[in-house]
């Protein structure tokens, strides 16, 4: 029989579902960045090996990070199948059971875009590969969030510490932050919008410290620690962003001169790619524990309905 207390065991098997997605991802962010996506003509197979078959350990270069990153793949599908059944049987809530089978689903479909990617050679499908992974991955971090005991038994504010202000600024920075994913997208795969992820790159800062100064005005702990969290990726973002530009176009004022394909670079950019997402996660994360709230808030201000206290009333008499 179900029930719906908290499970400690879903929980952590959910942080463990997005934590291992976190695997592929870095991986794969390496195969953009050393250009390995086609190190393989073939998929599922790699090189006519099946997946299982493939001599890993004995490969080098690009095809060991590509056979990699599609072992890594079916590691994450694994894990998120175990993820999916335990939800399915053990919670009690049908909307967060089917939000679990929606993790399995997402990690099948991105999963065949990364194939599609391979067989028709098309960068347009790898950039939304990427992207679509930053989505599936701030999905999983939400789902472990309605998992957790916080989420069924959240803190209490008053019904003026949450302003529509925080709601209004909570929901825009994923969605901007997104943007930037995707100009980011291009510049990595087709080699354009440079300057335009530059100056979203300023936009995207300006709204997440205008969230964070609102948020913590709420006083609410439990708001303020992904918000502050948000600030410190976005910030080290920043960084990264500025280490990737040196690292990859130089700066002539200073005398630095870039180097195509040094391990500085490499690991600079994928980083950037890595806490790109990292970054939308917890700009979901806040919008969710926003949203939350504002739902006890709506709930506590409901009026009780008063036609029913006259019956009360009566029945408490013929009780007595």
């Amino acid at each position: 029989m179900r029930s719906e207390r908290y499970h400690a065991a879903l929980f952590w098997l959910a942080i463990v579902t997005a934590v291992t997605a976190l695997l592929p991802i870095a991986v794969g962010s390496l195969v953009t960045t050393r250009g390995a996506g086609m190190a393989f003509p073939d998929w599922p197979t790699s090189d006519g090996k099946g997946m299982l078959a493939y001599p890993w350990l004995r490969s080098a270069g690009d095809k060991f990070i590509e056979h990699g990153h599609r072992l890594a793949g079916m590691l994450i599908g694994c894990v998120s199948i175990m993820f999916a059944a335990s939800v399915w049987f053990l919670e009690s809530r049908r909307w967060v059971r089917f939000c679990a089978v929606l993790v399995l689903l997402a990690v099948i479909v991105q999963g065949i875009l990364g194939g599609w990617r391979v067989l028709a050679d098309e960068r347009v499908v790898a950039m939304f590969h990427g992207a679509f992974a930053a989505a599936v991955f701030a999905f999983m971090s939400t789902t472990a969030l309605v998992l957790s005991r916080s989420w069924l038994e959240p803190p209490r504010v008053s019904s003026g510490a949450l302003p529509t202000s925080a709601t209004i600024l909570a929901a825009t920075t994923p969605l901007v932050i997104l943007l930037q994913y995707f100009l980011g997208g291009l510049i990595r795969h087709l080699g354009r919008a440079l300057y335009e992820h530059v100056g979203m790159a300023v936009v995207v800062l300006v709204v997440v410290m205008a969230t964070i100064v609102v948020v913590h005005r709420t006083k609410c702990a439990w708001l303020r620690r992904p918000a502050y969290l948000m600030g410190l990726v976005a910030l080290s973002q920043i960084a990264l962003g500025g280490g990737t530009w040196l690292t990859k176009y130089g700066l002539a004022s200073i005398g630095y001169v870039a180097v195509q394909g040094t391990a500085l670079q490499t690991v600079v950019r994928t980083s950037h790619t890595v806490v790109g997402m990292l970054l939308l996660m917890t700009s979901v994360i806040l919008f969710v524990r926003v949203l939350r709230l504002a739902s006890t808030l709506r709930v506590a201000a409901k009026p009780i309905d008063l036609t029913l206290q006259p019956l009360a009333a009566a029945g408490l008499r013929g009780v007595s």
